[in-house]
Formats: C-alpha cells, sequence, structure tokens
C-alpha cells in the first residue's frame, strides 16, 4: 500500500479532528494510536494515515523525537508529503512544541518552507493580519485564555511561533489568499527567497483553505489544523475506489453506550449539562479521593451496573476552572491529569468488558489513555456526528467498538445526547 499523505497529531483528538477531514476530502483514512512501528497494520487500500501522538505537552526533545520516528515510519509507506496537525487554537507555550517539532520534519525533510494555518472555520476559528480568532474573539480574550495547562494569552501567530524557532517568520494576509493559488504561491516563493522558513496564512473560510491547500500540495511539510488538510485533501485528485471504500466501513450499533469525559474546556461542561438536563444517567468522579486510596473505580462500576441498560451512561472528571483549580492546589498539576487519565482508561477498559460498544470519550489526554487502555492502536475513521468529531471503528478482544474521540472544544452542546441515543450509522 502506498499512502498520498501522511499526517502527525500532537494529541489524539487532534489526529481524529484531522482524520475526519481527510476523509471529508475524499480520501479513505487511518487513524493510527500513539508511535507506530513495524507490525502496526493499517486498514486495507488507506490515502491517508494519520499518527496520533502525545506530544502537545511533552517536552519538546520528546517531541521532536516522536515526532520523527513517525515521520520515518510514514515515508517508508510511500508518503511524499507529510503534514503536521496542531491545535486550531495554536495550543503551545513559547518553549514550543510547534516551532521545535516544525524544523525537525522540515530538516528531515530537506524543506526550506513551511505554511502553516491554524484556521477552522466550522468550529469558529479564523485568522486574519496573523491573528487568530475563536468566533467574534482574539483567541487572548476567549475561554482559551484560561486552560489548564497552556493558557493562550497571545493571538498574533507570527510573535507566538518567532518565541518558538530560531528561524524567521511572516504573514500570507487574507488579500493575498483572496487572489487566489498562483498569487500564494508565490508569496510563498517570495518568502522563501527572504530567508523565510515559517509562513503564517491569514483565512476566514474553507474557501481559502481551499486555496492554500491547493499551494502547499507540493510543500514537503505543512502545518496546522484540520482545515488547511481538509484544503489539500480536495487538491488531490479523486479515485473512485477510495470514495467507494470510505463508505463501506463496519458501523456496530449493538451493546451499550457510555461518555467518558476528563476535558474541562467550556464545551464540554455544556455537553454535560444538556446531558444531564436530559435526565440520562451521569456520575462525576472524585480526584481527590482517588488520590487518598479510595476505590472511585469500584464505585462507578458499581453506579454503573444500577443503570438501565438501554440509556447511555455519562461518568465525568470534567470540572469547572474554580473546581479544576482547588483539585490542582492539592495534587499540582500534573499528578491531577494523571488521575483524571488512570481513573478514565481503566474504566474504559471495564465498561467494554461489560458490554460497552459505543463509546464517546472528551478530552485529548483522556482519549490517550482510552485507546491505550483498550490496546487500539489504529481506526478507520468513519462518518462525523459534527465537524471534526467522526465516529471511528476498531476490532478489540471483547468484539467490534464504535469510538468517538472529541476534542475538548468540539461538537455541539447537545452532541453527547444526539451521538448516543442514534445508532452510529445514523449520523451520516
Amino acid at each position: 500500500m502506498t499512502l498520498r499523505i501522511g499526517c502527525i497529531a500532537d494529541d489524539f483528538t487532534g489526529g481524529t479532528d484531522v482524520a475526519a477531514a481527510f476523509r471529508r476530502a475524499g480520501l479513505r483514512t487511518a487513524l493510527v494510536f500513539g508511535a507506530p512501528d513495524d507490525t502496526t497494520v493499517l486498514p486495507p487500500d488507506c490515502d491517508a494515515a494519520v499518527v496520533a501522538l502525545k506530544s502537545r505537552s511533552t517536552p519538546a526533545d520528546e517531541a521532536v523525537a516522536d515526532s520523527l520516528a513517525a515521520q520515518r515510519w510514514l515515508w517508508a509507506r510511500g508518503a511524499a508529503q507529510v503534514y503536521f496537525k496542531y491545535c486550531s487554537t495554536f495550543d503551545s507555550t513559547p518553549h514550543g512544541n510547534i516551532g521545535p517539532v516544525t524544523d525537525a520534519l522540515m530538516d528531515a525533510a530537506g524543506a526550506t518552507v513551511a505554511l502553516h494555518c491554524p484556521a477552522s472555520p466550522p468550529n469558529g476559528r479564523t485568522v486574519y493580519r496573523g491573528h487568530l480568532f475563536v468566533h467574534d474573539q482574539l483567541l487572548s480574550d476567549s475561554a482559551l485564555r484560561h486552560h489548564p495547562l497552556n493558557p493562550m494569552t497571545d493571538s498574533a501567530l507570527v510573535r507566538l511561533l518567532s518565541a518558538q524557532t530560531p528561524h524567521q517568520a511572516a504573514l500570507i494576509d487574507w488579500g493575498t489568499v483572496r487572489q487566489g493559488v498562483e498569487a500564494v504561491r508565490d508569496a510563498v516563493v517570495a518568502h522563501q527567497q527572504a530567508g523565510i522558513r515559517h509562513i503564517v496564512a491569514d483565512a476566514l473560510t474553507d474557501d481559502d483553505l481551499a486555496v492554500l491547500g491547493a499551494a502547499a500540495l507540493e510543500l514537503p511539510v505543512v502545518a496546522g489544523a484540520a482545515g488547511l488538510a481538509e484544503g489539500i485533501g480536495h487538491a488531490y485528485p479523486a479515485t473512485a475506489a477510495a470514495t467507494a471504500a470510505a463508505i463501506a466501513e463496519p458501523q456496530p450499533s449493538q451493546g451499550r453506550a457510555a461518555v467518558l469525559a476528563g476535558s474541562c474546556s467550556a464545551r464540554t461542561l455544556e455537553q454535560i449539562a444538556q446531558f444531564y438536563a436530559a435526565g440520562l444517567p451521569s456520575l462525576h468522579l472524585d480526584v481527590l479521593a482517588a488520590a487518598t486510596g479510595r476505590d472511585v473505580t469500584g464505585e462507578a462500576l458499581a453506579w454503573y451496573a444500577e443503570q438501565d441498560p438501554g440509556l447511555p451512561v455519562l461518568i465525568y472528571a470534567s470540572a469547572s476552572p474554580e473546581e479544576l483549580a482547588a483539585v490542582q492546589a492539592r495534587l499540582g498539576v500534573a499528578e491531577a491529569a494523571a488521575q483524571v487519565e488512570e481513573l478514565l482508561g481503566t474504566l474504559a477498559s471495564h465498561l467494554v468488558e461489560r458490554g460497552v460498544r459505543r463509546l464517546l470519550v472528551a478530552g485529548g489526554e483522556t482519549s490517550g489513555a482510552v485507546t491505550t487502555a483498550l490496546g487500539v492502536r489504529a481506526v478507520l475513521v468513519g462518518a462525523e456526528a459534527d465537524p471534526g468529531v467522526p465516529w471511528t471503528y476498531a476490532t478489540t478482544e471483547n468484539g467490534d467498538l464504535a469510538l468517538m474521540l472529541k476534542s475538548g472544544n468540539f461538537g455541539a452542546p447537545d452532541l453527547f445526547t444526539r451521538a448516543l441515543t442514534t445508532t452510529a450509522g445514523e449520523t451520516e
């Protein structure tokens, strides 16, 4: 099998998001969780493969090493172009990891310039005059300024990127993008000749991203959110075989349904509130109690056994900013996150053993913990319930599983109730 494009995502839900984008563009797409090796097997006839790492918040040197290993694996399967997918909110710190990883991928590929764009218009992320907006707010004015790991207090992407790399960064503005593909290509060449290595591009609409994708089709390394990846995917000539194969994935719909939520984003908290308001069974996990040795997992499983098997259930460790701050003050940021991942990963294994066959997971780190606990290495990407939130399909030792991995900020407020009160196939 020869891939048309390979992608490296810096967290698991980001991988799901960009895999869904490639599928929308007509590419049959596989998603691989964690660093692949020679034993990692992709579904047949895939045009695109996304390797989802947990490199967003790791030390920069670890993120670089893992990303380079994924790049080599993708190259070995024929991918001439590698897309580095990061969050549409440029979720990073002045020390990395976006700049260091992009530089390393470029060095390995012999590339002298990379195009960046984190815009995702369906999710309200746009870039104008180099500033990242979340709906009608600057990133620095949005709820992301309170992110527990990487609070985003600056919206100027050229400045944010310049802090992470020793190389020069510059902007292609919206006026140039609106002139079309050739104008963008000319601007890329002009920046490249001026010694600019990282180019940030404005984008307000999906049409802008289609222009950028076509302009970037020949670049060995491109970086951004799922929107630009979809633009590149549309620029590849369609194949009838891939289109036919994309609609042939399995759609398991039997068995119980559950939500596991660890994200503390404002949107996930809305989704939890809607699930509860719908009268569906909900249980909040006491992370502090778990840290003292109480069997919170056993208590949750006992609660689950008492619920109506015909209803989806929600088990969550998500908390408001004030509650989260209190937990982190007691345990420390790293330990609090580790407790949540351990709890929800363990619960996922037990729930699947007990017959759950549709599992929705909210939060990037939580998704990583769950797929690792379930031993799921690769999935086929299917239909989306909301933009960037597709069902994926895997086979586990307990049977077929429909798995939805949701970035904390993604999905409509009613996603939990809507996705799990229909069958997996009804979201197409």
